[in-house]
């Protein structure tokens, strides 16, 4: 996988910073990233159009709130759950304790393209 910015010959990246199911993140063309769970079939192509700046070869467009004309397209991977964390709670000197665990539903996508 490509860096993000740039690359050791000062190369730069089209990315795009899109607003996912309420979270931001920063993709570029052909990277994966795990989203919260999506409703969305594995294999299924999905758009998101909801961009909030995009950067092209270090031309950078500002959205407000969001950046007119530009879809990012990606492919659902897989649905799966993240790693377990445990919550654990407890009072001194009361004798109580209370321990729980929880795992995320995620999905994994992968970036078609920025268009």
């Amino acid at each position: 996988m490509q860096p993000l910015a740039v690359d050791n010959y000062n190369n730069y990246f089209m990315y795009a910073i899109v607003d996912i199911a309420g979270q931001q993140f920063k993709v570029e063309k052909e990277s994966k990233i795990f989203v919260n769970r999506l409703h969305a079939d594995e294999g299924a192509s999905l758009s998101f159009e909801k961009v909030l700046l995009i950067d092209n070869d270090g031309a950078v467009k500002v959205g407000a709130p969001y950046v007119e004309g530009v879809v990012v397209k990606a492919t659902v991977l897989e649905h799966l759950k993240g790693k377990k964390v445990i919550v654990f709670k407890k009072k001194r000197r009361k004798g109580y304790t209370k321990k729980n665990g929880h795992r995320q539903c995620l999905t994994q996508i992968k970036i078609e393209e920025i268009a």
